[in-house]
């Protein structure tokens, strides 16, 4: 199998697993703000997304920065995300704080080994070692379980959805991806896939903040991905983004709960890069041949 397969088998298995997923129980309102969420790539996101349903109760931080500012650590406790538990900021991090929790798949890892409690990621997957897609979402929905209650309906409406508006996609030149406050963390893994995947020039930021920054190195044909619901204001960026001549693709989940829609713009964040490889008969993923 090779990995754009293994990354389509990957994605699909991901419904049964929000059906089949078993959330954490909440840690309470008065010690989440001791806690610190932590990773990087893919489970920094994952972090982000805890900080962001936690109401900015708990905080997300690159595991680097809290090795260089060791004040930070003081009084609390370190949530260390990681797939394979062998990222060795992240094993640096939980040798140096009190009290730490490595969330991963892997409980005989070094980090796993090195904190003082783990927390096991379970899901199928397909064995191969791709770009990530379930282990994401497993991190996740399993970190921002700690955090708040949730629950997730019609997936496979979700999903369908997701799959449906993908394959119409087209990216052309340069690529911005923008998001709101619970979109934007999941606008970074897009960018992540769209690196992994295929290889691309593409770039996050929030959706304001484009208009003052990524704007003003937008070419005529570049591609603007709008991760948000309809607004007033994102009418008229669409507007005013396709009158300069800009390729503007605004994805708007069918659901008003965030949860659903963070599961939405994950599917779609690893369904356009898939199906762009397949129409370009890619057998694997870029940064495997890099």
């Amino acid at each position: 199998m090779n990995t754009i397969e293994a990354l389509e088998l990957d994605i699909k298995l991901q419904e049964n697993l929000i059906k089949k997923f078993k959330p954490q129980k909440p840690i309470s309102k008065t010690l989440q703000n001791q806690l610190i969420f932590c990773g990087t790539g893919d489970s920094f996101v994952a972090a982000l997304l805890t900080e962001v349903f936690s109401n900015f109760n708990v905080r997300a931080y690159d595991p680097l920065e809290l090795i260089n500012n060791k004040n930070i650590l003081q009084n609390k406790r370190i949530f260390l995300v990681s797939i394979s538990g062998s990222t060795r900021s992240n094993i640096r991090l939980a040798r140096t704080a009190n009290y730490t929790v490595a969330v991963t798949t892997n409980p005989n890892s070094e980090l796993s080994i090195s904190c003082k409690k783990t927390i096991i990621l379970d899901y199928p997957s397909s064995g191969v070692f791709t770009s990530g897609s379930i282990g994401f979402l497993a991190s996740v929905l399993t970190c921002i379980s700690l955090v708040t209650k949730f629950s997730i309906k019609g997936t496979s409406k979700l999903f369908l959805n997701a799959q449906k508006i993908s394959k119409k996609v087209r990216l052309t030149g340069r690529i911005f991806v923008l998001g709101n406050m619970h979109t934007f963390p999941i606008s970074m893994y897009f960018v992540a896939k769209l690196y992994e995947v295929l290889g691309s020039s593409a770039q996050y930021e929030r959706i304001e903040q484009f208009s003052h920054m990524g704007l003003f190195s937008a070419r005529k044909g570049d591609t603007v991905f709008i991760f948000d619901g309809n607004s007033r204001y994102n009418t008229k960026l669409k507007k005013n983004l396709k009158k300069a001549g800009l390729n503007v693709v605004h994805l708007v989940p069918n659901t008003r709960k965030k949860i659903e829609q963070i599961c939405y713009y994950a599917f779609v964040s690893q369904l356009i890069p898939l199906f762009h490889a397949k129409r370009m008969n890619q057998k694997q993923c870029f940064f495997v041949n890099a």
